[in-house]
């Protein structure tokens, strides 16, 4: 008879299939799909397994799927990509790619805003680091969930810009902290390809800062 609580070992190529195949995508999403709730909670019941740092367990997930709070968000990330269009170095505009998301991004099945109640440290940077990392493993596992279930996601913090107007329009409480963004969708013929990237080689140093590894190590 098996033991329940024994670790069971995981595929690991199916484990690095979602790993390297979770992009962020903002084409080729169904827009007339809508996702249901129970996907949804499913998908956050494996992030909140995420690790945690200085913050606990203190994350919220707001799930927009109305149109007027996806209207009211939207609307309020179009404003901050203008900010940023304007303040790009010349020639540097934001990708078409993110123009299009951008402009479609109401028609989102579903938005999901990733919180935390509280406020990093404004003094500590290290109380800054372990805050977030008790938020950020969390929006990346959901993320991956998503992806392991045919949803297509992105990861943005654009609207953030925002946050106070975005706060009041959706009855987010003050002490509550705003992070990622995920619009979300399922996807429509997507190919989900691992992303040209350097090898650990190239930016892995060994004891010391700088250190390749060691030649018997290769």
């Amino acid at each position: 008879m098996s033991d329940p609580e024994r670790d069971v070992p995981v595929d690991p190529e199916a484990v690095h299939h979602a790993l390297r195949t979770t992009r962020s995508v903002r084409r080729r999403i169904d827009f007339e799909r809508p996702v249901d709730p129970s996907v949804i909670e499913e998908c956050i019941d494996v992030a909140v397994q995420a690790p945690t740092g200085a913050g606990g367990e203190r994350w919220r997930f707001l799930v927009l799927t109305e149109p007027e709070p996806k209207a009211r968000l939207a609307e309020l990330y179009r404003s901050a990509l203008s900010r940023w269009r304007a303040a790009a170095p010349r020639g540097e505009p934001p990708k078409r790619a993110i123009e299009e998301h951008a402009a479609r991004l109401h028609e989102m099945p579903a938005l999901v805003l990733v919180c935390m109640e509280g406020e990093p440290d404004r003094e500590s940077r290290a109380l800054q680091v372990a805050w977030y990392a008790s938020i950020l493993p969390a929006a990346w596992s959901l993320m991956v969930a998503l992806r392991a279930r045919g949803l297509g996601a992105t990861w943005t913090t654009l609207h953030l810009l925002h946050a106070e107007e975005a706060a009041r329009a959706l009855g987010i409480p003050d002490g509550v902290t705003q992070t990622v963004l995920l619009p979300i969708g399922w996807t429509r013929d997507a190919r989900l390809r691992p992303a040209e990237r350097q090898p650990a080689r190239a930016v892995t140093y060994w004891n010391r800062w700088g250190e390749p590894a060691s030649s018997d190590a290769k």
